[in-house]
Order: structure tokens, then C-alpha cells, then sequence
């Protein structure tokens, strides 16, 4: 498995502790824990996993008396927008900057700094985009709303191109750089 395919095990507990919270919402923190320890994960996953939802805010927790209680966070739909359209275009804005620098810097690498840094930036202009894609989707299908952030990225990446065509180590960059695209890219499912 790449290291860009989600992992499923995280997502199958995050769900068990869902599932576990909206059915049993009336359990306070050691019964919850009770009921899904051990059979479905340990004590420390079942930890690692809850502090994750209420980092991304899926949950949150609810005190009565002495107890913690798990609730599913309201509006946690429009809470994730928000979330994701501010994180995208942070990530935006400080990805061009770091574009902005590459021309300088690029040069006083090494080969293999070269390479981590054209994929490092190519790879998230890509989930950037996405990013955008995902809001436009979720907001109006029918239009494309950042369509000059669109833009931005598709210039950005040729930027990212560029600087590397012109590199003295462009024969030995510029296939691993495709090589590595070529596992965050669509596949024909045809091929095996």
C-alpha cells in the first residue's frame, strides 16, 4: 500500500467509536470504552482514536456531574467546510510563496532535495486543488467558484516544471519526479 492510500483500519475504528457513540449516547466515557474494548480494538487505539474525532471535531465531549459523555458534533457538515476552505486556502497561500522562493533556492540543492522538494510541492498543489474541487462541488456543482485559484495551480505547477527543466540535474530529477507523479495519478484499470 502507498503511502497516499487511506488507511482503512483508522477509518473502520473511527467508525466502530461513531457507530458506538450515536447508538449508546447515554454512555459516559468508562462504559463506552467498555463496550468497545477489547473486542474491537484496544484501550489505547480506542484513545487514540476519540482524541482524533475530537480533534477533527466530529465529537465532542458533554460533562454531567462527574461523567464525559461523547455527542456527534451539530452541523459537523458545514463545520467540515469551513474547515477544509480555510485549510485550503492557507495551504494555498503558503504554497506560492514557496514557489515564489523556488527559483532562488532550487539551484543550491542537492539531487536528492531537489527531488523531494519538486514532489513535496507538486503533491500538494494537486491535494490543493482538490481542495478547491471538493468546495465547489459541495457549494454549487454547477459553477467553479475558485476558478482563478484553479488557474493559479495549473501556473504554479508549470512553474514547479520549469524550474526543474532548467536545472543542471534535470536528467536525473525529472524522471524520478514523474516516476513519483505517477503513483498519485489516476491508473487505467485495465492495467495490471
Amino acid at each position: 500500500m502507498s503511502h497516499h492510500e487511506p488507511n482503512l483500519e483508522i477509518y473502520e475504528r473511527e467508525r466502530i467509536v461513531l457507530e458506538s457513540i450515536k447508538n449508546n449516547h447515554d454512555l459516559h466515557h468508562n462504559a463506552l470504552l467498555k463496550l468497545i474494548v477489547p473486542e474491537f480494538m484496544a484501550k489505547t487505539t480506542f484513545e487514540k482514536t476519540r482524541n482524533s474525532l475530537l480533534e477533527k471535531e466530529i465529537i465532542f465531549v458533554e460533562t454531567k456531574a462527574n461523567m464525559k459523555l461523547y455527542r456527534l458534533t451539530k452541523n459537523y457538515e458545514q463545520k467540515s467546510q469551513q474547515h477544509i476552505e480555510r485549510n485550503t486556502n492557507i495551504f494555498f497561500h503558503d504554497l506560492k510563496s514557496q514557489i515564489k522562493r523556488l527559483e532562488t533556492d532550487y539551484p543550491h540543492k542537492d539531487v536528492d532535495e531537489k527531488i523531494t522538494t519538486a514532489n513535496y510541492l507538486l503533491r500538494n498543489l494537486l491535494q490543493t486543488d482538490n481542495g478547491f474541487t471538493v468546495l465547489d462541488s459541495s457549494k454549487n456543482p454547477n459553477k467553479t467558484l475558485y476558478r482563478d485559484e484553479h488557474l493559479t495551480i495549473q501556473q504554479l505547477i508549470h512553474q514547479v516544471f520549469e524550474t526543474i527543466r532548467h536545472d543542471k540535474d534535470f536528467e536525473i530529477i525529472f524522471p524520478s519526479i514523474l516516476s513519483y507523479l505517477g503513483l498519485i495519478m489516476p491508473k487505467n484499470s485495465l492495467e495490471k
